[in-house]
């Protein structure tokens, strides 16, 4: 759309941009996936009678619901077999939407892989009522489904994202503060710092989907997972030699992350979960080249849910 007077029904699609993106990413995980989505949506835009349509934004929403899940149930079989554990695609975030807390709840790593969980139709409802806070007949039309059956839908999506999502997060700052002191400290290549930073549970996951050499199973407890951290200034990662090695302090899903770089090419991010006291609690680590496009671009993402 680049590069085109722009025309009234091309205004309205590019207000709602932003808010089209945001539905598609949380449904699927992928910021690739999310942008392809959201271009289809304006091909079905401007090929449909507008004349007809009342609510741009209600039609809008419809059509990138029901393409991100037909996109989905397709993927499904794909993730299932992925190798190694599977986690969503990593993107920048900025902006004010982005200090609002419960948006970047919504669009955490953590809360995306409790969302993977789902299934497709749950994952569309709780996504639309829960973070967009769309009405249940608004989700019935754009899902395709008995408004009976969408509350049912609801229902079971709240229930099981509420047992698997973490129990506790430090306030922003607090996280700020500690993902700065990890990023100190396994730069420095710091043990006993990492082990002051790392809950004595922490889980550290790995995704490398067969591309690159990662853990294929989490690697769990402070000890094991702050030897790991501290060991990459000290040796070759992803084929990177230390000396080349270079780390950024980002926003990454609404929370602080850390980009790892070589030359050329971005390598890894790292995203963090906290409990009450600010101590981390779960790592996820993205290394699938696969899934570092949206980074290495360097676009920042708007998050909210408006």
């Amino acid at each position: 759309m680049t590069g085109v007077s722009a025309t009234p029904d091309r205004q309205v699609f590019h207000e709602h941009r932003n808010l089209l993106f945001s539905v598609a990413y949380r449904l699927l995980g992928t910021a690739a996936d999310a942008e392809d989505v959201v271009q289809d949506a304006w091909i079905k835009w401007s090929a449909a009678d507008r004349s007809q349509v009342a609510d741009p934004k209600a039609y809008l929403t419809r059509i990138v619901s029901n393409l991100a899940l037909e996109l989905l149930r397709s993927t499904r079989y794909k993730r299932e077999t992925y190798v190694g554990p599977w986690l969503p695609e990593p993107i920048l975030t900025g902006g004010d939407a982005s200090t609002i807390v419960t948006d970047a709840e919504s669009v955490s790593m953590a809360m995306l892989v409790v969302l993977e969980t789902l299934s497709p139709l749950e994952r569309a409802v709780f996504v639309l009522k829960e973070v967009f806070d769309f009405s249940h007949a608004e989700i019935a039309e754009a899902v395709e489904r008995s408004e009976a059956a969408v509350r049912q839908a609801a229902h079971r999506a709240r229930e099981h994202v509420r047992a698997r999502r973490p129990r506790f997060a430090a306030d922003r700052s607090a996280q700020r503060e500690a993902a700065e002191r990890f990023f100190s400290a396994a730069t420095g290549g710091d043990v006993n710092a990492l082990m002051e930073l790392l809950s004595p549970e922490v889980t550290l996951w790995t995704d490398g989907g067969g591309r690159v050499r990662q853990a294929l199973r989490p690697v769990v407890g402070a000890v094991t997972v702050a030897a790991w951290f501290a060991a990459i200034g000290t040796v070759t990662y992803q084929g990177v030699e230390p000396a080349d090695l270079e780390a950024e302090l980002v926003e990454i899903n609404g929370g602080p992350g850390i980009v790892f770089s070589g030359p050329g090419r971005v390598i890894a991010t790292l995203t963090f979960d906290f409990d009450a006291d600010g101590r981390i609690t779960t790592i996820h680590n993205v290394a699938n080249p696969d899934k570092l496009q949206a980074v290495a671009e360097g676009t920042a993402y708007g998050i909210g849910t408006r």
